[in-house]
């Protein structure tokens, strides 16, 4: 495997992990220090969706719509097993683990450690994260593996159009609740920022570099211009997500650590599952690790906005949403890491 392949986003990226490492330092540092700025920031917000976020996110996705070959996306049916694979872990596997594990560690295994009522809230902001299947940041992590561009565009797809009718039943299923009220403004903006502006403005741009009749050459060197763009994007996503939680995380770190094992448990477990699945029904590596990481991830937006809607804003179920924001960076990189590692047993 050549450099190239090993780092999709040149050297800096290479050491992706240390840097997310020293930004996480950095935001629960300034978040302690100067939190008045981050809660300047939080306020910068509609429908639970942060606008600042959806920014650096939208750099970070941007980079990879340029890669979307639209006239492909007609073959995509004739690959259906990547699509199968990403549909029946998110919708008949991934909501069900997860509140099971919810309930072996607060019911059972850290009973002794947290009252019953909290536990209760920590297990349904689990079982919020579990139905909500992510829309944004699995863009990031597709380009990381060198996924499919076109491929994970409709896969989150799907998804979308899928949860727009499944969230609320199966949440009221796993939570005992009947009275469950989707945040249709959470999940349709989300779509709208995450996905269809960065989507139209790829096309835009693709079209008009495909224009020069060269090959791809002028497509190809803007988008490596791009790549710095990307990681500095997701650093100062993590900065901001922990600066926000800074607070949080100190004063109630026992709590946070409990809450994040069975998260890390679900997200290893739901990647072991997906993966695997791919490799034994020979799925090409650049559809397979997509598929598996849009699994793992989270709509984190829309679980939070749900928990606190729900629950309240200071529940145990919304710190349960918000510790899975905390996780996921970290877990994420380290899956994706996983995957390049083995992209050679792939066909």
């Amino acid at each position: 495997m050549t450099k190239k392949e090993e780092a999709p986003l040149g050297i800096f990226g290479r050491y992706l992990s240390l840097w997310v490492g020293l930004c996480i330092i950095a935001g629960i540092t300034l978040g302690n220090i100067v939190p008045s700025l981050f809660e300047v920031v939080a306020k910068l917000e509609y429908a639970k969706v942060n606008f600042v976020v959806a920014v650096l996110i939208w750099v970070m996705i941007y980079p990879m719509m340029t890669q979307v070959d639209f006239s492909s996306l007609k073959n995509l049916g004739r690959r259906p097993r990547g699509l199968c694979i990403t549909l029946v872990v998110n919708w008949l596997i991934k909501p069900f683990t997860m509140a099971a594990l919810g309930v072996l560690f607060f019911e059972h295994v850290f009973a002794g450690w947290v009252n019953p009522q909290d536990a209760k809230e920590y297990i349904a902001g689990m079982i919020l994260l579990g139905v909500a299947p992510c829309t944004a940041m699995v863009f990031v992590w597709s380009q990381l593996t060198r996924g499919d561009a076109g491929y994970t565009l409709v896969q989150v797809s799907i998804n979308d159009i899928i949860m727009v009718f499944a969230f609320a039943p199966i949440t009221a299923f796993l939570l005992g609740v009947t009275d469950i009220v989707v945040p249709w403004e959470t999940l349709l903006l989300s779509v709208i920022l995450y996905i269809v502006i960065p989507l139209i403005a790829g096309y835009i741009t693709r079209h008009t570099l495909i224009k020069k009749n060269d090959n791809g050459k002028a497509l190809q060197r803007f988008a490596s211009h791009l790549e710095p763009y990307s990681i500095i994007g997701l650093l100062a996503t993590v900065v901001l997500l922990f600066g926000f939680q800074a607070e949080t995380i100190l004063e109630k770190p026992m709590i946070i650590g409990l809450i994040a094992v069975p998260l890390i448990i679900q997200s290893y477990g739901i990647f072991i599952i997906a993966y695997a699945w791919a490799y034994f029904w020979k799925v090409p590596h650049n559809i397979a690790a997509p598929a598996a990481l849009i699994g793992t991830s989270n709509f984190f937006e829309l679980a939070v906005a749900v928990a606190i809607s729900l629950f309240g804003l200071h529940s145990g179920a919304a710190l349960a949403t918000v510790v899975g924001v905390l996780v996921e960076v970290p877990v994420m990189l380290s899956l994706v890491a996983f995957a390049n590692r083995t992209k050679r047993s792939f066909i």
